[in-house]
């Protein structure tokens, strides 16, 4: 029989953990795991735990490490090391009170295939003594520990000191659950996150009546989600909401999130309602949760994304115009704004709107660095920008690693140099930006500097690839990563680690270009493909469903048709090959007019004649 010691197992660990104590990185066997269905698409995973001396049934694991255990991940009798841990006490049915231990963090430390059997000879903790044992100085009411960096305070012995728009009941002492646990099926629920983001007051005036509402983000260890309180929720809770300050939270409906205002990696938001119970929350844990997260890309990358789309963008400020006033003309109302100018390391630079009171107390001296979580991506004349919504979250020289980062880049090199301006018009409105043809995007090698090379062409869609020209991808609004088929009615996003019923179709191309004086192999992305084919993905995926024979044709119809093509060329490196990878990242019809006046103002250019 094996040792505990063989593996420097945590022995006593879980009649430490499960009467309230500390015990940091602890190391323990799985012996068995069940999956339990929580209702919607959500899977709660239980496990049989031993810590060599004992074992617990009342051990779940967060939602994220579903993929972790069972076949395709850590297998039955595996030695795991807990990285990060919270404990609960809940009442088990009327058998009493039971502390659960939910595993947030976790990695293998032992494959089970190497073990296959059980480690010493453990016995069942008894869970209603350890719950009894930490409960005999408390009341009845359930109560929660959270565990967060492996170490833990115990709420029966200490309880939060609590301040709260509603007395009637003290949330401190529920099991808490993370935020990327909730769904609109569960009715039970207390939360324990910082603010932070909050919006300002926003009103509105319809034929409908009036009204005024206001969000804020919410963030734990889990992830994060956005709540909105409308009309009279708004005095109640709008002062009180404090971003960095952290609340106990339940009583919110829950539905899906709309992600054209809300970029968060939720696909679910909240909303206050008369029954919704908040209480900040002292607890000496509460300063370990998070601060607002950001899933930054550079500035180039912003070519690629559909507008419309909500990103999280870092840059300094290169230059600001003046305040703006004018008004709007479907309200009358006045309007602010004021445009600024970000540049990044990728060396190309984009102008941001700013509106309204952000835009009145913006002060661009001295070059700062700006930080957007949630900008929303626009276009004008075939070039990109980026605009800032009422839920937009602005900081200026926040205290992050990527801001010391970009400042120390800017300050020895970046304000000299020339960059790209992913902002400029393009297209059939701007035939003098960056135009070439495809002997000239030879002869010329580009491809070759770190960020890549633009360019415009006029060319004809001479073949379009179908294979794999169309996919299942990711139906959460900031992923579009290709779903795997589990063949049991769910699709797996590895990107975001979960199991969805439902998809999105999602077009990528690869078509071959030409002009008069040559070709070249383009890949495009969805919305682009899009307005070749005439068509949207869901349009195509659903004729294809209908009938397999249907793309032949709808790609048949898209050959030998002229467009406006603005492409990025770039040198990748593929199975130990250097080669050019050219993506088209914005598509226009042929405006013959502006080409031909282009063409002559290009004749005079090289022949000195003078037309006019």
């Amino acid at each position: 029989m094996r040792c505990p010691k063989d593996y420097n197992m945590s022995e006593g660990a879980l009649q430490v953990i499960m009467s309230g104590g500390d015990y940091p990185n602890p190391i323990m066997q799985i012996l068995g795991s069940k999956r339990i269905n929580a209702g919607g698409d959500k899977e709660k995973i239980r496990i049989l735990l031993s810590d060599g001396k004992h074992t617990i049934s009342f051990a779940m694991l967060t939602t994220q490490l579903n993929d972790k255990v069972g076949p395709n991940g850590v297998q039955t009798f595996s030695v795991i090391k807990i990285d990060k841990y919270i404990t609960s006490i809940i009442n088990n049915s009327g058998k009493g009170d039971a502390r659960v231990l939910l595993i947030l963090e976790m990695s293998v430390i032992v494959d089970g295939t190497e073990i296959a059997e059980k480690i010493g000879t453990p016995v069942p903790l008894n869970e209603a003594e350890t719950a009894k044992q930490n409960g005999s100085a408390s009341s009845n009411k359930p109560s929660s520990s959270h565990n967060t960096n492996g170490t833990s305070s115990n709420s029966s012995l200490f309880k939060p000191k609590v301040s709260s728009m509603d007395t009637s009941e003290n949330l401190a002492g529920h099991m808490t659950h993370p935020i990327s646990s909730l769904t609109p099926y569960q009715n039970k629920w207390v939360i324990r996150a910082r603010v932070s983001n909050k919006t300002t007051i926003k009103t509105w005036s319809n034929s409908r009546g009036e009204g005024k509402l206001f969000s804020f983000e919410l963030l734990d260890e889990s992830g994060e989600i956005r709540c909105t309180a409308f009309r009279d929720h708004v005095d109640k809770f709008y002062d009180y909401l404090q971003v960095d300050k952290v609340y106990y939270i339940t009583k919110c409906q829950l539905k899906p999130a709309n992600k054209q205002f809300n970029s968060l990696k939720n696909e679910y938001e909240m909303t206050v309602t008369n029954d919704t119970n908040i209480q900040e929350c002292h607890d000496a844990e509460a300063s370990e949760l998070p601060q607002t997260q950001y899933n930054f890309i550079t500035i180039d990358k912003i070519a690629e994304k559909d507008v419309n789309s909500l990103v999280d963008v870092i840059g300094v400020v290169k230059s600001v115009s003046e305040l703006f006033t004018f008004q709007a003309k479907t309200t009358g109302r006045e309007l602010k704004k004021k445009e600024v100018t970000l540049v990044d390391q990728s060396k190309t630079s984009i102008a941001l709107t700013l509106w309204g009171e952000d835009a009145e107390t913006f002060d661009g001296t001295n070059n700062p660095v700006i930080v957007l979580k949630g900008a929303k991506v626009g276009e004008f004349g075939g070039g990109k920008n980026l605009s800032t919504l009422v839920s937009t979250n602005i900081k200026i020289n926040p205290e992050l690693k990527e801001c010391y980062r970009i400042r120390g880049w800017y300050d020895s090199e970046g304000a000299n140099l020339e960059t790209t301006n992913l902002s400029a018009r393009s297209g059939s409105g701007n035939f003098a930006t960056n135009w070439m043809t495809f002997k000239e995007v030879k002869d010329k090698n580009l491809g070759g500097s770190e960020r890549g090379d633009y360019y415009q062409v006029l060319g004809t869609i001479l073949l379009i690839k179908t294979d794999n020209i169309i996919y299942k991808a990711c139906p959460t609004e900031e992923c579009n990563k290709k779903m795997v088929d589990m063949q049991n009615g769910m699709y797996r996003c590895e990107k975001c680690n979960r199991e969805f019923p439902n998809f999105k179709y999602r077009l990528l191309a690869h078509m071959n270009v030409g002009d008069h004086t040559g070709n070249q192999w383009i890949s495009m992305f969805n919305s682009e493909v899009e307005k070749i084919l005439g068509a949207t993905a869901e349009e195509v995926g659903q004729q294809i469903e209908q009938d397999s024979e249907q793309l032949a044709s709808i790609v048949d119809r898209a050959h030998f048709k002229e467009y406006v093509l603005k492409c990025r060329a770039k040198f990748e490196t593929y199975n130990d090959e250097a080669r050019v990878k050219t993506v088209c990242i914005k598509v226009d019809p042929v405006n013959y007019e502006e080409y031909n006046a282009y063409l002559v103002d290009k004749i005079q250019e090289l022949t000195g004649l003078n037309f006019g």
